[in-house]
C-alpha cells in the first residue's frame, strides 16, 4: 500500500491534459461504477481508494494502491463530488480493419466537440451493440475525464478510432452510408441495412460538405406533429439514439 503524495496528486491533476495523457498512455477514471467496470478490462496503474470501498473490492489490481481519506480523496479528484475511488488506467491500442463496416454496423462522429455528448454516445452504442466507433481527428479525445464519466464504463465495450472520415469511407468501397439531415427521407419510412455506417455530425455544423458527398442514404428525424414549429434540431446524442434504436428494431424484425 502506497501513500497519495503532492506529487501523485499533481500527476493526477494533470491529466486532464490531452498531452499528457497522450504522452503517457493512460486515462484517469472515477467513481465506484465506472472503476469497477473498467478493472476488469484494462490494466490498472495507480488506484486510490478510501478503505471501505478496498474493503468491498478485495481483489482489485492495480501496479499501486493507495488507501486514501475522503478529504485526500477530495484534493486528488477532478470531480466536484469525488465517490469514494479513482484509478489510472492504460490507454488500450486498437486497429482499425476498415472491412468491419461491411459486416456489423458502426457509427462515424463528424466532428463531435462536446465531452459529454461523445461519452453518451458510446453509452448508446453499448446499449445497442454496436462495437466500433470511427471518430475524425478532430473530435473530442475519448480520454478526456468528462467523457469517460458520460460512458459509465461503456468505453470497455466499445472500441474507438481516430481517423481522417473522408479517407476511411472510400476506402470500405460500395457500403451503406447513413446520415441525418432535415432534407433527408423519413426514416421511419426506410428500409435500413444491418450492416454499413451511420455518421453523426457536429453539434452546430452538422455532417460537414466533404463527408456528405459521401452518404448515401439521406435521413431525416420527423418531429411530431409534423409541420408545426419546433425546435432547429436535436442534440447529436439525442439523434443518435433515435437512429440507432430504428436500426436494431428493424433488424430483429426481419
Amino acid at each position: 500500500m502506497t501513500t497519495l503524495s503532492k506529487s501523485k496528486i499533481k500527476y493526477i491533476h494533470s491529466l486532464a491534459l490531452k498531452k499528457i495523457r497522450k504522452e503517457e498512455q493512460v486515462f484517469l477514471a472515477e467513481s465506484p461504477k465506472v472503476v469497477e467496470e473498467l478493472a476488469a478490462y484494462f490494466p490498472c496503474r495507480f488506484l486510490a481508494a478510501t478503505s471501505s470501498w478496498l474493503k468491498a473490492n478485495p481483489t482489485i489490481s492495480a501496479n499501486e494502491i493507495a488507501e486514501v481519506t475522503q478529504d485526500e480523496l477530495s484534493r486528488a479528484s477532478l470531480l466536484k463530488t469525488p465517490q469514494q475511488v479513482l484509478a489510472i488506467f492504460e490507454q488500450p491500442q486498437y486497429t482499425l480493419d476498415s472491412q468491419v463496416v461491411r459486416h456489423s454496423l458502426c457509427l462515424a462522429l463528424d466532428d463531435v466537440q462536446d465531452p459529454g455528448n461523445l461519452g453518451t454516445i458510446i453509452r448508446l452504442a453499448d446499449w445497442f451493440g454496436i462495437k466500433d466507433i470511427i471518430c475524425s481527428p478532430n473530435t473530442v479525445d475519448v480520454y478526456n475525464p468528462k467523457v469517460i464519466q458520460a460512458t459509465m464504463g461503456a468505453i470497455a465495450r466499445v472500441k474507438i478510432h481516430y481517423t481522417p472520415l473522408t479517407d476511411f469511407i472510400r476506402s470500405v468501397g460500395n457500403i451503406p452510408v447513413y446520415g441525418t439531415f432535415l432534407n433527408g427521407e423519413n426514416i421511419y419510412g426506410q428500409e435500413l441495412a444491418n450492416n454499413g455506417l451511420i455518421v453523426m455530425g457536429n453539434e452546430g455544423n452538422g455532417i460537414s460538405p466533404e463527408i456528405e458527398t459521401l452518404v448515401s442514404h439521406r435521413l431525416y428525424i420527423p418531429n411530431y406533429p409534423q409541420g408545426q414549429k419546433t425546435s432547429e434540431s436535436l442534440n447529436v446524442a439525442i439523434a443518435t439514439a433515435i437512429v440507432c434504436s430504428e436500426f436494431r428494431r428493424q433488424a430483429a424484425s426481419k
